[in-house]
Order: structure tokens, then C-alpha cells, then sequence
């Protein structure tokens, strides 16, 4: 399987902007997995610039129907 390495940064509202992974979607899920974390993308906007991207604070969203 090829990579879409520019639609996936097109896509990516990381706000981490030293960020070696964007684009590089495989790469990012496995870094935020091991650590317990959720990537950008799985987050609304105005959560996402918190950094908060842990399991529990989306559990929480879920719940909060906003996400």
C-alpha cells in the first residue's frame, strides 16, 4: 500500500508543528497508541491544541456527545 503522505497532511490539524509523523498516519497511531494517547485527529478542534489527547479525555468527549 502506497502512502498519501500530502492528502494525509492536507487532512491533519496536529497543532504540534515539529511534528516528524504528520502525514505519516501509521506512524503517528503507533507513537500516540504506545503512549496511551489518541492522535489529533480524533479530536475537535478546540480540544485538539490542549495536547490533552489521552484515552480518558475522549472517553469523556464520547459521553459529552462531541465527538
Amino acid at each position: 500500500m502506497e502512502c498519501r503522505i500530502v492528502s494525509n497532511r492536507r487532512d491533519c490539524h496536529c497543532s504540534y508543528e515539529p511534528c516528524s509523523r504528520k502525514g505519516i498516519c501509521c506512524e503517528c497511531l503507533r507513537y500516540h497508541l504506545g503512549a496511551r494517547e489518541l492522535p489529533a485527529c480524533c479530536f475537535p478542534a478546540d480540544v485538539e491544541p490542549t495536547w490533552d489527547r489521552r484515552f480518558e479525555t475522549f472517553a469523556r468527549l464520547v459521553s459529552e456527545r462531541r465527538v
